[in-house]
């Protein structure tokens, strides 16, 4: 299973593909760095501190957030949301208590779960890019929000530790993907030679849209998961 978590993040994946017999590749599609402008960021979330709920995107929202700010907190009364469980766990270690979706583990869900009492201001806290959905949702429903760049993705940098590995790998390519701007990246970043065996992988993607850019990147997109989680792309591959 070629396993395409940010730099330093797809262990705990690769691990679990590896109690499960199948041999992981690690081919970071990105890597992640600290915000461009951190002074910007902490005026941020010093706002965020304000706002009447407050949404983190993810596990690394949290990681970069309080790396600027390790005393962040909301103000009384203000609503944490977490996009899925392993985001909401990583504020719970930090003393934040977060709401995650009960089902689905994405903007969709979240959105879902904040339709009952649209916040009048919020802050959205994560990384430049992406869908955007999460923010244009809100402001759909009247709600001002404020975007809060704590980190940024850029491609990681690939070499013969990632590659040869690749090259190497018996049997059919399983291709876990769990972001089109991963796509992207792998498909710059790649030589030729590797692109083309993961042109010959089977792809789980994590939603919808993802197998779409992946059959659009000439990849086959065989399974959807239910989500990005581990556990849930494994299941995927599983069947």
């Amino acid at each position: 299973m070629v396993v395409t978590r940010p730099a330093g993040t797809g262990g705990t994946l690769a691990r679990a593909a590896r109690a499960l017999g199948a041999q992981a590749v690690l081919l970071p599609g990105a890597a992640l760095r600290g915000a461009a402008d951190p002074q910007a960021a902490r005026a941020g979330l010093d706002r965020a501190a304000r706002a009447d709920a407050v949404v983190f995107t993810s596990p690394a929202a949290v990681r970069f957030a309080f790396a600027l700010r390790p005393r962040w907190r909301p103000r009384r009364g203000a609503a944490v949301h977490a996009v899925g469980p392993a985001t909401a766990r990583a504020l719970a270690r930090r003393g934040v208590v977060a709401r995650a979706p009960d089902r689905r583990y994405d903007s969709e869900g979240l959105l879902a779960a904040l339709a009952a009492v649209p916040p009048r201001v919020a802050a959205v806290i994560g990384a430049p890019g992406g869908r955007g959905l999460i923010a244009d949702g809100l402001r759909a429903r009247g709600t001002r929000v404020d975007l809060v760049e704590v980190y940024r993705r850029v491609p990681a940098r690939l070499d013969a530790r990632h590659l040869r590995p690749l090259a190497r790998a018996p049997g059919r390519l399983v291709l876990l993907l769990s972001s089109v701007e991963t796509l992207g990246n792998l498909r710059t970043t790649l030589p030729a030679d590797a692109w083309v065996l993961l042109r010959g992988a089977a792809v789980v993607a994590s939603s919808a849209r993802v197998a779409d850019a992946a059959l659009a990147a000439g990849l086959r997109a065989s399974r959807v998961a239910r989500s990005a989680l581990g556990a849930d792309l494994l299941a995927a591959a599983a069947r």
